[in-house]
């Protein structure tokens, strides 16, 4: 960004935001010019939010989703049918999957998906936490509910392969969601019916 353009904290602000996902340019420098109209305070708020959220928010011990007490509210949640654990590749997929009201078990958080383009192999992802819960605990099925992507499919068929030996039940979200879709984006019809719809893995 030139310094000619933008006074140099403007121009790293805009640069910061950039770095989103999502945010170019323009909608960069946008979300600079709001920031700067806003009061002392609203911005420092802002900041204390984001800092906050760093600093306090950590994986759960059990389930690898993002939370802020150990263990997270839906593995504390004695409610929750413990035999089923629903395996998602994000924490924001988790979220959409809450919106059905459909499923009542456990969740497990990948943190991602395996990826060979990007250096992403299975060791970098809460794959070896998934089989050590599996194997400490009662499940009778995992499903997969993993975007239909061509990394989310070399997930759902690695992690089925590893946990078919452990004589528990694997099934799948029927697809319902167009492939290459996510699962964060689709609606909570589509996702209830995934759900319903799901299918074991042979």
């Amino acid at each position: 960004m030139s310094d000619l353009v933008y006074t140099k904290p403007l121009a790293r602000l805009i640069d910061e935001l950039q770095k989103l996902p999502g945010v170019g340019a323009k909608s960069a420098q946008r979300l600079a010019f709001h920031i700067l109209k806003q009061s002392p305070n609203n911005v420092k708020e802002l900041a204390s939010a984001i800092i906050d959220a760093k600093e306090q928010i950590k994986f759960c011990s059990i389930c690898s989703n993002l939370t802020a007490t150990d263990p997270c509210d839906f593995c504390q949640d004695s409610r929750r049918d413990k035999t089923v654990i629903c395996v998602i590749a994000e924490p924001n997929d988790l979220i959409a999957l809450e919106k059905t009201k459909e499923f009542r078990g456990q969740y497990h958080v990948l943190q991602g998906l395996i990826s060979p383009m990007e250096g992403i192999g299975p060791e970098k992802l809460k794959i070896k936490e998934l089989l050590n819960r599996i194997g400490n605990s009662t499940v009778k099925e995992v499903i997969l509910a993993i975007n239909p992507t061509i990394e989310g499919e070399a997930t759902t068929l690695y992690i089925s392969k590893l946990i078919k030996p452990l004589d528990i039940k694997v099934t799948r979200i029927a697809f319902g969601l167009p492939i290459g879709g996510d699962l964060e984006y689709a609606d909570t019809m589509t996702l209830a019916r995934a759900l319903e719809g799901r299918r074991e893995i042979l």
